[in-house]
């Protein structure tokens, strides 16, 4: 009789693979963490408390973004006592963006999923997100919506948020409960192609949830409680304010540039065209300078907003 040699080749390979595939957790919780050693312990434990009782397959991946407290080390020595826990250290601060985007790409699970470590979020809901993205295939991530806000600078940052919130709803098309959520899940394999355009600030999640939106990618929407950070805020008012709307329309002109350019250039041939008709009126055979300035600049930027568009359509990501 005879036998094929390969086949304990094939085998044990299958059976390698088989293995590979039994290890590979269902979910992936990136975690940065940045000065957090006074509460990132009971962090830890209320995240593998909760994936625990859920029953999900996880991994922890909690990145020390080059802390100058003894953050690493209460990561390192955690990761003895939790098994699922990764401790990962940056040699230099690289931001929250950075890390989520970098813990993404290394992580291994179907589902990746966002928090923060300062004990505002309520991270023993996490299976909830990932229950509703396994229930529902058509939806490809899930935000923690906060229906309370408790951040620092709450009397300027409150109607700040809902300034940049509308005008991301305007230029995506639809409504956005909350836009910069720092508590969400999401499938990895639809959000690997947009994490290079991760901005290495608080921003991406802004980033990110423009990306799945500008693509039709449904998000679905969790409400969810905010407490009050432990620890001190990393947020600055102006500077960050200032990174959100600038990533906003950011995003969507890397997506549909239309929509931020060609509502201008309309307005300005509109009023070129009217202060025409007025200055033929009023000065027959003759146009005021800055009519035709108007004008020009609407067809400008209008052809502008056409070439922007051509080159977002032949784009190959």
């Amino acid at each position: 009789m005879l036998t094929d040699p390969a086949r304990p080749l094939k085998e044990a390979d299958a059976a390698a693979a088989a293995a590979d595939q039994a290890d590979t957790p269902h979910v992936s919780i990136v975690l940065p963490c940045y000065n957090e050693e006074d509460h990132l312990l009971l962090e830890l434990q209320r995240i593998t408390k909760a994936m625990d009782e859920s029953g999900y397959s996880y991994e922890l991946l909690a990145v020390d973004d080059a802390s100058t407290d003894g953050t690493l080390k209460v990561i390192q020595e955690a990761e003895l006592e939790f098994p699922h826990l990764r401790a990962i250290a940056f040699r230099r601060n690289g931001g929250a963006g950075t890390v989520r985007r970098i813990g993404s790409q290394m992580a291994r699970g179907e589902i990746v999923v966002w928090t923060d470590a300062d004990m505002t979020y309520p991270n023993e809901r996490i299976p909830e997100l990932v229950r509703l993205l396994d229930e529902d295939r058509s939806i490809d991530q899930v935000v923690g919506a906060r229906t309370t806000e408790e951040g620092s600078h709450k009397i300027l940052r409150v109607p700040a948020k809902w300034v940049v919130r509308k005008i991301a709803e305007k230029l995506a098309g639809q409504r956005i409960p909350d836009l910069n959520s720092g508590l969400r899940a999401m499938r990895r394999d639809i959000a690997l192609p947009y994490l290079r355009l991760l901005p290495p600030g608080f921003s991406c999640v802004t980033t990110i949830t423009l990306a799945f939106l500008s693509n039709q990618h449904d998000i679905s929407y969790l409400p969810i409680d905010y407490a009050k950070r432990a620890g001190k805020s990393k947020f600055r008012f102006v500077k960050d304010a200032y990174r959100y709307i600038l990533q906003v329309l950011r995003m969507v002109m890397y997506f549909n540039p239309l929509k931020v350019l060609m509502p201008l250039a309309l307005w300005l041939i509109g009023i070129g065209i009217a202060k025409g008709v007025f200055d033929m009126v009023t000065h027959p055979v003759r146009f005021a300078v800055n009519t035709v300035l108007i004008f020009i600049t609407g067809l400008l930027i209008a052809s502008l907003a056409l070439l922007a568009d051509l080159i977002v359509r032949s784009r190959q990501d």
